[in-house]
């Protein structure tokens, strides 16, 4: 209903705008996250995460120029993002405090990654996609997205705490769609450091937990695990789902993971799954699952991000209800949360 209201003011407001004048607002969008992205970098909620600042002594601690910082925070203020108090001062409000970096769900790795060199130069690079149907990465660095981030750790890093911290967006709506409590052994396949898995097994005190990823991901998973105190209820394997996946869960959950990825990788992901999953066992995708209706959805601007980096897709239902069989799993239901995210439900058979 909220996405529903939503959607239609969204739209009287671009009929109280003339068109050409709706549409630029739409093309210099990227002027606002950019500048996000910069307040990101220079730590500017940061710096205020104490109190209030005039710009002289907030552009010092921030190493900027004071009148091009003070421009910088009259652009994000007229967004909506921090606030000028009477005195002149600047401070955090409740859109600022989101790119504090100890923010609860902190957007300031997502700000930084989004809005980098290399991110944006893919972007430039949409045209390519739509002609080929091919992500753009090859050709551009001479290796896929995950290879670049492995030969590049600086960033690489960046890219797996934004994951962590658009997880911590939606991991609490997940948990309370769907009854996890059920399965005694989760195994969370590609879990990244553990965000989901720890706030599953939070609210459920009986399962225990199988967190399976790379091994530079899962080392560094101790924080959010203990964050949730259930490290004690978690087994970390490191592998990599091409190759094996851990055998024994009554639940196998994919987050976010089977959208990175072609049909025919999805499929080979998929059968290792299959393989490790006893006959009874169950398997959780979860997933922007494209609904089917023409209004603004974020899953539908995702699968332009994955075309581009991956070469990869959102799907429908039915497109998963495909690759499932494929894999030899049958589709059950698809469980809505109050997040766009759903959870797929599927077993073997």
């Amino acid at each position: 209903m909220v996405e529903w209201i939503r959607h239609y003011l969204y739209r009287l407001n671009q009929r109280l705008t003339p068109a050409p004048a709706a549409v630029m607002e739409m093309i210099v969008a990227t002027w606002t996250s950019q500048a996000i992205t910069v307040a990101a970098q220079l730590g500017v909620a940061d710096a205020l995460a104490k109190g209030p600042l005039p710009i002289e002594e907030l552009a010092a601690r921030v190493r900027a120029d004071a009148d091009a910082l003070r421009r910088l925070l009259r652009a994000l203020i007229s967004k909506g993002i921090f606030r000028q108090r009477r005195d002149g001062r600047y401070e955090l409000n409740s859109l600022a405090n989101t790119l504090r970096s100890d923010a609860r769900v902190s957007l300031t790795s997502a700000a930084r990654f989004y809005g980098s060199q290399e991110q944006r130069e893919r972007w430039t690079l949409l045209v390519d996609s739509i002609r080929t149907g091919r992500s753009v990465v090859p050709a551009l660095r001479g290796k896929e997205s995950f290879d670049y981030f492995a030969d590049h750790p600086e960033l690489g890093e960046l890219f797996d705490q934004t994951m962590t911290s658009v997880s911590k967006l939606t991991d609490a709506s997940v948990v309370a769609g769907y009854d996890f409590g059920a399965f005694p052994t989760i195994v969370d396949v590609g879990g990244g450091q553990g965000p989901l898995l720890a706030a599953i097994l939070a609210a459920a005190p009986s399962s225990r937990g199988v967190l399976y990823d790379l091994p530079r991901v899962v080392v560094n998973a101790t924080s959010p695990l203990q964050q949730h105190n259930v490290a004690e209820r978690v087994r970390t394997v490191e592998g990599s789902f091409f190759d094996s996946v851990p055998a024994g869960g009554d639940a196998y959950i994919l987050k976010n993971i089977i959208h990175d990825w072609p049909d025919h990788k999805a499929v080979q992901i998929l059968r290792k799954v299959h393989a490790a999953a006893g006959p009874r066992a169950t398997l959780l995708l979860i997933e922007l699952v494209i609904p089917e209706h023409d209004r603004d959805f974020p899953g539908k601007w995702v699968d332009l991000e994955m075309l581009l980096n991956l070469g990869a897709r959102e799907r429908v239902a039915a497109e998963y209800r495909n690759l499932l069989s494929q894999a030899g799993f049958h589709m059950i239901r698809v469980v809505h949360t109050a997040s766009p995210l759903s959870v797929i439900e599927a077993r073997v058979g």
